[in-house]
């Protein structure tokens, strides 16, 4: 007999239409959840002028915050959706924050003596300025203490790299941690002349793509800084910069101030449905980030076949293999620059980098997440699999 198909609660203070990596990645997990026959409740904040199609979907009363205006602060009193939740019967609750909605589910699972597993998604010491209220060394050591905590009351904790694992036992967290790497969607893929010429782009071009939210965290001005290096002796080289963020104005002035606004290309945000189509028109991807736990951009643009150039010091450092799918420099200028440079001399390097990328992609994908994540939650709730489901 298979296992029996369980209750879950998940809470999260980020979820859709909020996009970001923690948004995509529940997402992906309740559909993958409820395709193995699975019941998943989602309990997370308000999002104003936001209407769910999903039933299962529970929202906190939520404000803006002039710090985060697009993360909306959900707010007590939450024991309006107590009543909800106990009708439910969970047999595990799944939290993917250690702070507001997260502490109600651990409070929640403590009260109702319901196994609690959690994901580690983010080095949260990484983005203290935010909150400019209290100086930078107090909150990275109230956000210390408050990891301690929090992680050591779990009964496991799944995070996405090896890298954020060793952040947690750095930090004394003695609770069992298994390493599952996010997973991503199936590539829709769009043949590169094609995709070119849908984004009113010149096909002979070379293109370095980022993808993701623009802020002073993810390091653009070293990337920016390569490119301008590369352009004069590249004149067929543009970036593309795909998203948004607090600092779009600021790196576009960067571009401007380096001679190369003409060759830079701030997009702006693209809906999920349309991303495809960057990825398919781009040459190689370039991320500088070192605030990430696992960087999913960079597995996206993997299943896309692109050679990665990233700097060494976060959660990429697990997917991308220097030398066989993309490059990892160090973070420097002129090490992101030669980097980036050698794949574009090269187009035989690019070719076989885009391959192994490819295969890399197959080794993450959002099925073998989930039933990892499954494997998980029975081991935590003591549930025998059969024997013959292997999962790795």
């Amino acid at each position: 007999m298979p296992p029996r198909p369980l209750n879950i609660a998940i809470f999260s203070d980020s979820a859709l239409p909020i996009l970001n990596g923690v948004s995509v990645s529940i997402d992906a997990l309740i559909e993958g959840l409820r395709e193995r026959g699975h019941s998943v409740h989602l309990f997370t904040s308000g999002y104003p002028g936001h209407r769910d199609l999903d039933p299962n979907t529970h929202r906190f009363f939520a404000t803006k915050t002039p710090f985060a205006p697009g993360y909306p602060l959900s707010l007590p009193p939450f024991y309006p959706l107590l009543r909800e939740f106990r009708q439910h019967k969970f047999d595990l609750i799944h939290t993917h924050t250690p702070f507001t909605i997260g502490f109600v589910g651990l409070r929640w699972a403590e009260s109702h003596n319901i196994p609690l597993v959690t994901t580690y998604h983010t080095l949260y010491d990484k983005y203290t300025h935010y909150i400019p209220l209290f100086p930078n060394r107090f909150l990275k050591y109230k956000i210390a203490k408050h990891t301690n905590y929090y992680y050591n009351r779990v009964r496991h904790i799944i995070t996405p790299s090896k890298f954020s694992r060793d952040w947690l036992s750095r930090h004394q967290i003695r609770r069992p941690i298994t390493v599952i790497p996010t997973g991503v969607p199936d590539p829709i893929v769009t043949p590169r002349d094609v995709a070119r010429k849908m984004l009113n782009a010149n096909p002979g071009r070379t293109v370095a793509l980022y993808c993701g939210r623009i802020a002073v965290e993810k390091n653009l001005d070293v990337l920016i800084h390569a490119m301008a290096r590369l352009m004069p002796t590249n004149p067929d080289l543009r970036l593309w910069v795909v998203g948004d963020g607090p600092a779009r104005e600021q790196y576009r002035r960067l571009a401007r101030d380096l001679g190369i606004g003409d060759k830079v290309k701030f997009w702006g945000f693209i809906e999920r449905s349309q991303i495809g189509l960057y990825y398919s028109a781009a040459d190689l991807f370039t991320f500088a980030s070192q605030t990430e736990t696992q960087g999913l951009v960079i597995q996206e643009a993997m299943s896309y076949g692109l050679p990665i150039v990233t700097v060494e010091g976060g959660g990429a450092d697990d997917t991308v293999l220097h030398g066989e799918n993309g490059l990892i420099t160090q973070n420097s200028i002129s090490d992101f620059a030669s980097a980036a440079q050698s794949i574009i001399q090269n187009p035989q390097l690019a070719q076989r980098m885009g391959v192994s990328a490819t295969d890399t992609y197959r080794e993450h994908t959002i099925s073998r997440m989930v039933d990892r994540i499954i494997t998980v939650y029975n081991q935590t709730l003591g549930i025998e699999e059969p024997e013959n489901i292997h999962v790795s």
